[in-house]
């Protein structure tokens, strides 16, 4: 059975993608082609809260993820986050959310995953809530936080 795997990064950068980049290599999820999904967890995946990934193939391959970023200038703070909530039986969903502070992103987070958990009609019995946030006075800085489902596969 395939992990799902909640992992995170931050840095800085002299442009707003390089800050990204290099916020997605602490991660460790820099060298993939990164497929972004909607946000429903299938049943089955354990979902492991890992900081950084492991190597899941090599690079230029493919990886889907459920993702949120936040890429701010110079003496801007931005705040990234992935809150997930499972039911009994299993499937569940992922809520993604950036801003500009860890604890309006935490509570924005927390109430998407109401908003969703009200729209299932499964026994949620697990939430979690993982955010990070970066800023810098002289570079870009970037915080992501993603859910990357498996491991990398071919694109072409």
């Amino acid at each position: 059975m395939s992990t799902i795997r909640v992992v995170w990064g931050t840095a800085t950068g002299p442009t707003a993608l390089a800050a990204y980049d290099a916020a997605l290599a602490e991660a460790g999820v820099h060298n993939y082609n990164l497929i972004s999904l909607s946000s429903v967890i299938p049943d089955g995946p354990a979902i492991e809260v890992t900081g950084t990934a492991p190597d899941l193939g090599p690079p230029g391959e493919a990886l889907e993820v459920v993702q949120s970023s936040a890429t701010v200038p110079p003496g801007e703070r931005g705040a990234a986050g992935i809150g997930w909530a499972r039911s009994e039986d299993g499937p569940g969903i992922f809520y993604e959310v950036d801003g500009t502070s860890e604890d309006a992103v935490r509570m924005e987070i927390r109430e998407g995953l109401a908003a969703g958990r009200d729209l299932r009609d499964w026994e949620f019995v697990e939430e979690n809530v993982s955010v990070e946030s970066a800023s810098d006075d002289a570079e870009y800085a970037s915080a992501v936080v993603l859910a990357t489902y498996g491991e990398s596969h071919p694109v072409v």
